[in-house]
């Protein structure tokens, strides 16, 4: 009996040594496997984080470090400390600079993305139809063509001799006609058409996505209920993009602060300065006036003012 207990002992120790080193097996194979996706993800990240140091962060450390000297981007450089910061405040271009891209923000984000809305609502109930297809199509066009192109053609549409005033004296309004983008009146509004245009085919784009993912049987509960049109809308497809307005909302914004290239084709900054916007401003200080150091602090505060701007809307439109 003792030999028997002693026989089964040890064949249920040869038993579980080839499962128990089976279990390790594969507890390292794991550990590999993991491993070697760890490298791979690592291998992947590294340059991606490597080019993101190299052209984005260091020249952001470099315009703020240049933003406490006096600097023409020759000679030695003089330490100014908040000195380019103080004739910021002191200075009239600056502060006039400013007050023209908050006016563009009016004209680039609020007007497209109300068009957007509207002109993504009426095509999404004749969405299988040809007319959609061609209307989706025309309105994003002005996404594709170059800001520079686009600037061109609206500095010839908008020219004294242009289309627009050809078309208005054409129906007897030739009193109205100016040089819309040389007179200080009208120069900002007419960049800001420009802007409308370029955006108004990408809010559209994004907010028709949107509302593609609305549950049908939302509106028809609504109907049941006696909605109209309006109140669908405002109750339901208005909520149910929320997410895409701000996409909407922060990409225009930011483009809006950022412009350049539309007001340097078409006015470069004038007349008068009534187009001059901080983009504008940065580069005539730079690469004109010299004035590297003034330059880079005034782009620290324009960065400084798109986060105040764009930080409360995206926490105001982002979803409970």
């Amino acid at each position: 009996m003792m030999q028997m207990r002693t026989t089964d002992t040890t064949g249920l120790r040869e038993v579980a040594a080839p499962a128990s080193t089976s279990h390790e097996a594969r507890r390292r194979a794991l550990r590999a496997r993991r491993l070697g996706r760890g490298w791979v993800a690592l291998g992947l990240v590294v340059p991606a984080a490597v080019f993101y140091a190299a052209f984005v962060l260091r020249p952001l450390a470099l315009t703020v470090q240049y933003s406490f000297y006096k600097w023409n981007g020759v000679t030695a450089s003089t330490w100014v400390g908040f000195d380019n910061y103080r004739r910021l405040t002191q200075s009239s271009e600056t502060l006039g600079s400013i007050l023209n891209a908050l006016e563009l923000i009016i004209y680039f984000s609020f007007v497209p993305v109300i068009l957007g809305l509207l002109t993504a609502a009426t095509i999404r109930k004749f969405a299988a139809s040809r007319l959609a297809l061609a209307s989706r199509t025309v309105l994003f066009l002005p996404q594709v063509i170059p800001l520079v192109a686009a600037g061109i053609m609206w500095t010839w549409l908008l020219a004294s001799d242009g289309l627009v005033n050809e078309l208005l004296r054409g129906i007897g309004l030739g009193s109205v006609t100016r040089a819309w983008l040389g007179d200080t009146d009208t120069a900002l509004p007419a960049v800001g058409v420009i802007g409308a245009w370029v955006a108004l085919g990408l809010c559209m784009l994004l907010l028709l996505a949107g509302m593609t993912k609305i549950d049908p049987s939302l509106y028809e509960a609504a109907r049941i209920d006696g909605a109209g049109a309006v109140r669908e809308f405002f109750a339901i497809t208005l909520p149910s993009v929320r997410q895409e307005i701000g996409v909407c909302v922060t990409v225009t914004i930011i483009a809006a602060l950022a412009a350049f290239d539309i007001v340097y084709i078409s006015t470069q900054g004038g007349p008068a300065n009534s187009t001059l916007v901080p983009g504008l401003e940065i580069y005539y200080l730079g690469f004109f006036s010299r004035e590297v150091g003034q330059a880079s602090a005034l782009a620290v505060v324009f960065m400084a003012l798109v986060l105040a701007v764009v930080l409360p809307i995206q926490r105001l439109t982002r979803e409970d």
